[in-house]
C-alpha cells in the first residue's frame, strides 16, 4: 500500500479543523464568560496525531536504510504542511543535522516513511535547517559569553595592580587568583572560539561546553574579587 505523506498531514489538518468546528465552551471568567475550548467529538478523536503518528518516525530510502527522524512538521501561514523537519545527522554519519524535505517527497509505503531517490550523500548536501529565532539566541549566548569573559580581563588587570603594590604575603594570593583566573579566560575563549568556527548551523553543540567554561569563569571571578 502506498500513500503520500501529504495525505496524512492533510489528515492531521482536517483534525484540526474538525476541532476548530465543534463548537466552543463557554467558562466562566472575572467579569463575565469567554470562550476556552471546544468540544471533543468522535470525528476528531479518530483524527491523526502528530505526536503518534509523525514525530519521531524514522524516515528511509528506497532500500529500506533509515535516513533520518521526523523531528518536526513546518505549517505554512495558509494552513498546509508545508515541510517535514527530518534530524539526519546520526544517520548520514555527521554532526547534528536538520533539513526540511516538503511534504510532496515522503511516502508512506505499508506504514513505513519512505523519501524516494535519497541517499546518504543527497541528505548531506543539502542545506541544514535552522528555526528563524535560532540565530538570535546564538548571537545572544555569543554576547553573554564575551560579556563574560571581558569582564574578567578587566578584573585581572586590577588584580595585577593591586598585587604590584602588595606586600608579599597579600601578593602570593593575588598571583594565585590571577592565575586561576587567566586560566579560565583561556579556556572559555577557546570553547567559546570553537563554537564561532562552527558557525550558526552547529553553534548548540559547543552550547554546553561553553556555558560550563564560562560557569567555571564567573566563580573564579567571584573568589578573586569578593
Amino acid at each position: 500500500m502506498k500513500k503520500n505523506f501529504s495525505s496524512l498531514a492533510l489528515a492531521t489538518l482536517t483534525a484540526v479543523g474538525a476541532l476548530c468546528s465543534t463548537g466552543p465552551v463557554a467558562a466562566q471568567v472575572a467579569g463575565g464568560s469567554s470562550i476556552v475550548g471546544v468540544s471533543v467529538t468522535t470525528q476528531l478523536a479518530m483524527g491523526w496525531s502528530v505526536k503518534k503518528t509523525l514525530l519521531g518516525k524514522t524516515i528511509y530510502d528506497d532500500t529500506g536504510k533509515k535516513v533520518g527522524k521526523v523531528e518536526d512538521l513546518i505549517i505554512s501561514p495558509n494552513a498546509n504542511v508545508s515541510y517535514v523537519i527530518v534530524g539526519a545527522g546520526g544517520f548520514v554519519g555527521i554532526g547534528r543535522h536538520d533539513v526540511a524535505i516538503p511534504v510532496t517527497q515522503i511516502q508512506d509505503k505499508a506504514g513505513k516513511l519512505v523519501m524516494p531517490g535519497a541517499t546518504k550523500d543527497t541528505i548531506k548536501g543539502m542545506p541544514q535547517f535552522t528555526y528563524a529565532t535560532d540565530t538570535a539566541k546564538r548571537d545572544a549566548f555569543v554576547a553573554a559569553a564575551n560579556e563574560d569573559i571581558a569582564k574578567s580581563k578587566a578584573a585581572v588587570a586590577n588584580l595585577e595592580k593591586k598585587a604590584g603594590a602588595a606586600a608579599a604575603d597579600a601578593k602570593v594570593k593575588i598571583d594565585a587568583d590571577i592565575a586561576a583566573l587567566q586560566s579560565d579566560v583561556k579556556s572559555a575563549e577557546a570553547r567559546l572560539s570553537e563554537m564561532k568556527k562552527a558557525g550558526a548551523v552547529r553553534w548548540r553543540e559547543f552550547e554546553a561546553d561553553v556555558s560550563a567554561a564560562t560557569a567555571r569563569l564567573r566563580k573564579s571571578l567571584e573568589k578573586a574579587t569578593g
